[in-house]
């Protein structure tokens, strides 16, 4: 899944295994999109279900980030979507260029728990969405345990991301307790 963006530049791979927690954005920026006009609605307005494929695609930019890629998901684990919240806060328009954030709100060793903004340049941030993702083993149908590289991993940006203020507006409802 795709919407014309492409990644932003910076640390990926094995070198976000390796380098410190202060090379990682805060919060990261890996993806971006163009509003096509197959997205637009009657009211000439990116339609709601666009904004659901464009946050997905940021969260697919992130599981690449990650180490979460078509090998790992030949393997047979992959992250499904437990719980989502949108919300829809600016018009956004054919032809308007998005630029997608993405926070690591919280992780255990089998949930991750996301913030994405959408932005666009002058108007600020447009759209949010908030997502409860449930790392899952298709082999058995249960979630399961992160694979030991992408916990290293997820543990790097979380730490990363613990200098920024968590919105007002994130949601009570989906949060990873504290063990």
């Amino acid at each position: 899944m795709t919407s014309g963006g492409g990644q932003a530049a910076g640390v990926g791979g094995t070198e976000l295994a390796r380098g410190p927690a202060a090379a990682v954005a805060a919060p990261l920026q890996l993806h971006a999109a163009t509003v096509a006009p197959e997205w637009v609605d009657y009211n000439n307005h990116l339609s709601e279900w666009a904004y659901l494929l464009i946050f997905g695609d940021n969260a697919d930019a992130l599981f690449r980030f990650i180490g979460i890629d078509e090998a790992y998901r030949a393997g047979g684990k992959s992250l499904y979507t437990g719980e989502t919240h949108l919300r829809h806060l600016r018009e956004v328009k054919l032809g308007q260029r998005l630029t997608l954030t993405l926070t690591v709100l919280g992780h255990d060793d089998k949930r991750l728990h996301l913030l994405h903004e959408m932005l666009i340049h002058g108007a600020g941030c447009v759209a949010t969405a908030e997502q409860m993702l449930l790392h899952v083993d298709a082999a058995v149908g249960r979630v399961a345990p992160f694979g030991p590289d992408v916990a290293a991993r997820l543990r790097l940006i979380a730490t990363a991301h613990t200098s920024l203020p968590r919105p007002e507006y994130s949601c009570g409802c989906l949060r990873i307790p504290e063990r």
